[in-house]
């Protein structure tokens, strides 16, 4: 039999006599009576079960299924239960990326980033249950401070939106050690990790550029790429990864993109993208020097080439400076400029986002918009040069927009007596009269004699 006692400071603890005969006490912390003396009956089960050689019952079995670390530990301790391996994080982390091959290839690097980042801080053999709150809060901070030295030649500081994201997987990964009951708690469940828009790096590239980064293309396939991102809106290089010859519709100036990134979405498998005036040359170019029987359109992207290396290689040999978020900023330009002709459901359509991530993420405040409000002459989104308004009339039916012409039902009726003949009411002051006919009063007239 058990019994249970109290320290002076009110800290409880279970003594009881263990299976091999031996005296045990089981320390716990100051706890609710109640809830020890069911500590004390679970005890008394396991040792009676440990005893007679039996398996324990199917409710005292749940229960420690449900035990947090802490006490499991402690049971461990005194040989109640086995003692289960502390889960290292480097080991941990790697059957993790393992485990899920449901992914898209891209998710898997990024989360080998976040485990670089997690072990050079914590190291390889960190057990995962010794990782504070805490300790998750100096991670977070030491990454704020962490330069990201990929470009030797100007090391940068991590982005906030980066540090959000890596700190969004180390929560999911300590998320899946909860569900396997390995940790009690997650210590990066506090830290912030919402997905922030950082407008700083946005970027308009016009027409102009674009024309002498076609230029310095060094073939039809990069010129095409180039044209799908800055032209057609598509997401590079899963979008132009995904591209087949069988989805141009040429008769009706149509293709269908495949979007690996808005599958998983109901009706977000593909979308159809009209091919663009400015974008069916480069197309057409394609198509012509493609290989017989070539299935995809962009052939680069089938070998994961690294795209952005040779992109940055043609901007420079194009005589310009790299802008930020080199294909995303393509992308957005495009989104902006049709949003100018077309409503924004339809550009969302065909950029296949929804019109509050376009806001979010990729509509920009231009120049040209500076200008025009301005109401200077200004050099538009297609590269030609825009009158400014010349009179006040002008400028408000630029505000106006198109007129319309109106239903016959629907104009103003005419007053008669008060119209000239070319059916106009005579502008001028109004008398004191008002608007409505005169009304002579006239004497009666006698009846002769």
């Amino acid at each position: 039999m058990a019994s249970i006692s109290t320290d002076a400071k009110g800290r409880r603890r279970i003594v009881f006599n263990a299976a091999d005969g031996t005296r045990k006490t089981l320390y716990l912390r100051k706890i609710p009576l109640r809830t020890v003396q069911s500590i004390k009956l679970r005890c008394e089960q396991i040792v009676s079960a440990q005893i007679s050689g039996q398996a324990l019952d199917d409710e005292t079995s749940r229960w420690l299924a449900k035990l947090d670390g802490a006490l499991r530990d402690k049971l461990a301790a005194v040989g109640l239960v086995a003692r289960r391996e502390k889960a290292k994080l480097g080991a941990f982390l790697d059957d993790y990326i393992l485990m899920r091959q449901n992914t898209k290839p891209a998710t898997p690097v990024v989360w080998r980033q976040t485990r670089r980042y997690l072990v050079d801080f914590f190291g390889e053999n960190k057990p995962l249950r010794e990782i504070t709150a805490g300790d998750a809060e100096r991670w977070r901070n030491w990454l704020e401070a962490r330069f990201n030295r990929r470009d030797k030649k100007q090391p940068r500081k991590l982005s906030k939106t980066t540090i959000n994201k890596r700190t969004g997987f180390a929560k999911q990964f300590f998320n899946f050690a909860l569900k396997q009951r390995i940790i009690a708690e997650n210590p990066f469940a506090e830290l912030k990790s919402t997905n922030l828009a950082n407008r700083e790096r946005d970027y308009f590239v016009s027409r102009a550029e674009t024309e002498k980064v076609l230029n310095a293309c060094p073939d039809a396939e990069w010129r095409l790429i180039v044209a799908l991102s800055r032209y057609g809106g598509l997401r590079c290089p899963s979008e132009h990864h995904s591209l087949t010859w069988g989805d141009i519709d040429w008769e009706h100036r149509r293709f269908r993109v495949r979007s690996p990134k808005t599958e998983h979405h109901e009706g977000g498998e593909s979308r159809m993208v009209p091919i663009f005036p400015e974008l069916l040359p480069h197309l057409e170019e394609a198509f012509d020097r493609a290989p017989e029987k070539a299935e995809h359109v962009i052939s680069r992207c089938q070998h994961n080439a690294n795209l952005r290396t040779r992109f940055l290689k043609i901007i420079h040999r194009a005589g310009l400076e790299p802008w930020p978020k080199l294909f995303q900023n393509l992308r957005a330009t495009r989104q902006t400029e049709l949003e100018e002709s077309f409503p924004s459901h339809v550009v969302c359509a065909w950029m296949g986002n929804s019109q509050a991530v376009a806001k979010k993420h990729y509509l920009q405040v231009t120049d040209d918009h500076f200008t025009r409000a301005a109401g200077g002459g200004f050099e538009s989104t297609h590269g030609g040069e825009r009158d400014a308004p010349d009179d006040a009339l002008s400028a408000r039916n630029a505000c106006m927009g198109p007129q319309v012409e109106i239903a016959a039902h629907e104009k103003t009726p005419d007053f008669q007596g008060f119209t000239t003949d070319d059916g106009l009411m005579p502008i001028g002051p109004m008398e004191d009269r008002g608007l409505e006919p005169l009304t002579f009063w006239l004497p009666a007239r006698r009846s002769p004699n």
